[in-house]
Order: C-alpha cells, then sequence, then structure tokens
C-alpha cells in the first residue's frame, strides 16, 4: 500500500470506480483536505487529491501546473535519465514528447473570484500502452514504452504526492515566483501555434496566475486556468 506524508491520507478504489469522481464526492461530504482516492492496475496509474482553498478560485487554480510540476519531480527522480518530461498548459503530461497522460481541475464553483469550498486535481498516467505495436496512436505513449519499466505505481504515487506537498508549501510560503520559473522550464509547446478555447496564435507563455498568453495577429489573449475546470 502507498505510504503517504504527514497531512495526506489515501482511499483506494477498486473497479471502474473513477478515482476523480470519487474525490469530488468525498470533498462535497466534507472530507479533510489531503485526501488522495487513487487506484492502480497494471495499465494506469489514476489518482486525485482534495484541496481546501481560502483564495479565489482565480487563484486556486494555480494547483493545476503545481500538481504537473510534483510529478514531473516524481518521475524525474525515478525515471532513467534519458526520459524527457514537460507539461502542457492544458494539464497534458508529455514524456519524450509523446502525450503521456493528463492532469485535470474540478471544484465546488465556477466563478473565478468565489473562494470555492473545494478544488480536485486529477491525475492520470498510462503505464502498459493501449496499442502493443504503437502504430495506431504514434503521439501516444506510457510510462512502460519510455523505458520507466522499472517505475512501480506505488512509488510513483508515493512521491508525487510528496513532491506536490513540497510544492504546495513553497507556494504557501512564497507565492507563484519559485514555481512559474521550475513551470517554465518544463513547459511543453510556448513559442508554437497553438488553439484553445476556440481561438488560435502563438502561445507566448503565462501570466502571473498561470492564464495562458496567445497572440493572434496584433492581439494578446488571456485565457485564464478557470477555463479548463471540468463539471464535477
Amino acid at each position: 500500500m502507498p505510504v503517504f506524508p504527514p497531512l495526506m491520507a489515501g482511499e483506494e478504489v477498486t473497479g471502474r470506480q473513477d478515482p476523480a469522481e470519487i474525490a469530488c464526492l468525498r470533498a462535497a461530504q466534507g472530507c479533510d483536505a489531503g485526501l488522495v482516492v487513487y487506484r492502480l492496475d497494471d495499465m494506469a496509474l489514476e489518482a486525485a487529491l482534495i484541496f481546501a482553498p481560502e483564495v479565489p478560485l482565480r487563484q486556486a487554480m494555480v494547483m493545476l501546473p503545481l500538481c504537473g510540476v510534483g510529478f514531473q519531480n516524481a518521475l524525474g527522480a525515478l525515471a532513467p535519465p534519458e526520459v524527457a518530461v514537460h507539461l502542457a498548459w492544458d494539464g497534458a503530461i508529455r514524456v519524450n514528447g509523446a502525450r503521456c497522460g493528463r492532469l485535470r481541475a474540478m471544484s465546488s464553483d465556477s466563478d473565478p473570484a468565489a473562494v470555492p469550498d473545494w478544488l480536485v486535481v486529477a491525475l492520470s498516467v498510462p503505464i502498459l500502452p493501449a496499442d502493443s505495436e504503437g502504430g495506431l496512436t504514434p503521439d501516444q505513449t506510457a510510462l512502460y514504452a519510455e523505458g520507466c519499466t522499472e517505475v512501480a505505481a506505488p512509488h510513483l504515487l508515493e512521491a508525487w504526492a510528496r513532491h506536490t506537498l513540497g510544492w504546495i508549501s513553497r507556494w504557501e510560503t512564497g507565492g507563484n515566483a519559485a514555481l512559474h520559473s521550475e513551470w517554465q522550464g518544463l513547459a511543453h509547446g510556448i513559442g508554437e501555434d497553438a488553439r484553445q478555447n476556440g481561438l488560435s496564435g502563438t502561445a507566448l507563455g503565462v501570466d502571473e496566475d498561470f492564464g495562458l498568453l496567445l497572440r493572434d495577429g496584433e492581439t494578446t489573449h488571456l485565457i485564464p486556468l478557470t477555463t479548463l475546470l471540468e463539471t464535477p
């Protein structure tokens, strides 16, 4: 069984239950923040972490890239050194350039100015490729296909929890500065053509709240992280 750091606890789900759905249910029922709902099997690692924000949703959504950085740090510590892990603004995880899972966010409130009762960030990472030949989905990969055969899912889950908790502590004491710097060094797609929320242009980077800056001709659009929220 995974061992979680202080201030965190785990709840394993079985069968076809979605950890994200269960985490939203537990959060709505009033569980403590720091609960990690997870499912481990041979095919994928799926987990969801519950937060109790004390800031408006616009600022609380920084937990999405923060959890991404926590995952990159965790996999970077466990995987072979030649494995490259990058993060897309929309929550996609890239391993050696190909998409390998994603992070997504759900909240009790969709108003960017409101302080939500809870926020859930869910992680899904394929362990084994769905396509054994690898040719049907060339832009999709899995950890084992990228040489991470020694990375055990329970250890990766533990490492994600530890590194994420460390970044939460840094964020609480120092704000977005350190996280912004770390994320920028891991970002995938900055400076390239992008399409988001029906807009097309060049992804220039992010603002102080991690909103995406998308340049379309003479206009720069700001797309807030809150637009990535999914319905619980």
